[in-house]
């Protein structure tokens, strides 16, 4: 039933964007004069949501799977959605306006910040939010100076998936993609975007202590080179770099893939006998922990409340997070989730295994680990450096 529904999902990333009306959101708007005081009614609202692939499901992918309905019954408000398939493109969209909530990874969220595009949130107003938690609450990603910014949605790692026919114990280290990847030349994989540069940095914080790295997301420029230097020697290592991970299916299915980061839900979906699991290497691992949040511009503030205090809650939260694939935001998800070993397999409220993991943020020119005496290299530079990279 998973690999069906994220087959259906997959398949969604390819097709056009349906086009979305205002629904009472502006452009990117102005920040607002600090968060909501009071909510109006939501009777008769509307709520345009800008997300990932399967975080707004309202049956039409799968007759089965549909949160939105009960949200529209519950509020009265009706909703309408357009997914993204990178966070830059969301960027670009959100930018543009026409959207009263975003679901954003880490590597998104504080650029929407920075930008003014979205909003303070009182967290006292979304009645979810103290179930949520605590390790994903209040984090670098999703709040700036003790204001909150997003709601934590779930989260997951980026794990390193491995051949078991290939190697007969499991790999303890990101040696194997990394420093020993040459005896696995052309069967290497790894995530395309600029922020895998974090997991080279993670793998430089154990390997190359000297570098002085603390925070795989705030790299001044001699800690970006060293990074850099890193992933191009892995370029020539690698088969192919993957962003829509069905693709990464098909390579660990047909064993053309034998090593590389990867997602718990890419092995969940693998077929049956695949000789493929995943680990948590010993130098820990990123992640991604993603957020939902209000657009500065929105005139459907009440609605836009009550769909983050829905896709929090134990239910709408269970219903979203299982059907994606990850972790779900609180304990009490995992009493509604159809799979009763789901939370086990993403190892929810898990914060022992939670803490090995980095999870993606938005890199900027203030030093994200306190670093006040030089200057970390941003986001834009990061894009630069991976299309160097990759020649």
């Amino acid at each position: 039933m998973l690999k069906r529904r994220h087959a259906a999902l997959g398949a969604g990333l390819g097709v056009a964007a349906l086009a979305l009306s205002a629904c009472g959101a502006s452009g990117g708007g102005t920040a607002a004069e600090g968060p909501a005081t009071e909510l109006g009614e939501t009777e008769g609202g509307e709520v345009s949501i800008l997300a990932w692939p399967g975080y707004v499901e309202d049956g039409t992918n799968d007759p089965a799977v549909d949160w939105v309905s009960p949200f529209e019954e519950a509020t009265g408000c009706s909703v309408t959605s357009q997914t993204y398939g990178t966070s830059d493109e969301a960027f670009n969209l959100t930018r543009e306006g026409g959207f009263d909530v975003i679901a954003a990874s880490g590597d998104l969220t504080l650029r929407l910040i920075a930008s003014e595009a979205v909003q303070e949130l009182n967290t006292d107003l979304i009645e979810s939010y103290d179930a949520i938690f605590p390790f994903l609450k209040e984090q670098e990603w999703n709040s700036v100076d003790g204001a909150v910014y997003g709601i934590p949605h779930g989260y997951g790692a980026n794990l390193l998936a491995y051949n078991t026919d290939v190697f007969s114990e499991a790999p303890t280290s990101w040696s194997v993609v990394f420093d020993d990847a040459e005896a696995n030349t052309g069967a290497i994989t790894a995530y395309d975007s600029p922020i895998y540069i974090a997991d080279a940095a993670v793998y430089l914080m154990t390997h190359e202590p000297d570098l002085g790295i603390e925070n795989p997301y705030a790299l001044d420029e001699e800690q970006l080179a060293a990074a850099v230097d890193l992933l191009e020697g892995q370029r020539q290592h690698i088969g192919e770099y993957w962003s829509d991970y069905l693709l990464e299916v098909q390579g660990l299915e047909a064993g053309s893939i034998v090593a590389g980061t990867t997602w718990q839900v890419v092995v969940n979906s693998l077929t049956e006998g695949t000789p493929v699991d995943v680990v948590l290497p010993e130098e820990g691992a990123t992640g991604w922990s993603d957020s939902w949040m209000v657009s500065a511009g929105t005139e459907q503030t009440p609605c836009a409340y009550a769909w983050l205090d829905w896709i929090a809650s134990p239910e709408g939260n269970a219903m979203a997070t299982e059907y994606f694939g990850e972790a779900p935001n609180n304990a009490e998800a995992c009493d509604f989730t159809q799979d009763p070993g789901h939370c086990e397999s993403y190892h929810a409220g898990d914060e022992e295994y939670a803490s090995q993991i980095y999870y993606w943020t938005t890199p900027i020119a203030e030093c994200l680990d306190g670093r006040t005496d030089v200057e970390c290299t941003d986001y834009s530079a990061w894009t630069e450096a991976w299309q160097q990279i990759q020649g």
